[in-house]
């Protein structure tokens, strides 16, 4: 598609990232719905599963990625319809975290630094490969034992 064609559709460019930073976050909260009929009793299990979906759709597609959580855009802020699906997404994970024992806010901020970096580091590191994909079980289990989760049985 051409660029007219698109400020046909659009009234700019940043009207343009904003249609596809709430397309990715609603793409992405499709799979979180799908996840949560799925997660297994387990709650360490639980964490890895959803872990590992996030990092999935994180690292199947980077440019995405990028526009969702790096704030690669200079100037661009979401509108309040974009980011909505970004909230819902985050009030499933509090709401999940909590339901595994996980209340408080720096809880729920260790997980998501430990995704993202996984992530950020699969993307610059090894893209394609799966190097930091393979640490992601560990990673979340050390997370898991510093939240004081049960082990698995």
């Amino acid at each position: 598609m051409r660029a007219p064609s698109l400020y046909w559709h659009f009234d700019s460019k940043m009207a343009l990232y904003d249609a596809m930073f709430g397309q990715a976050w609603g793409g992405y909260l499709d799979v979180q719905e799908d996840l949560d009929a799925r997660l297994p009793a387990s709650p360490r299990a639980a964490l890895r599963m959803a872990g590992r979906s996030f990092f999935d759709f994180c690292v199947q597609d980077p440019v995405r990625h990028q526009l969702m959580n790096v704030r690669s855009i200079p100037g661009f802020t979401p509108s309040p319809q974009a980011y909505a699906p970004a909230v819902e997404v985050l009030e499933r994970l509090h709401s999940r975290l909590a339901r595994l024992g996980i209340s408080d806010a720096a809880g729920t901020d260790l997980y998501t630094a430990v995704l993202a970096g996984l992530v950020d580091q699969q993307l610059a590191n090894d893209p394609g490969g799966d190097r930091w994909s393979r640490l992601l079980d560990r990673a979340i289990d050390m997370y898991a034992t510093e939240m004081n989760l049960p082990e698995d049985h």
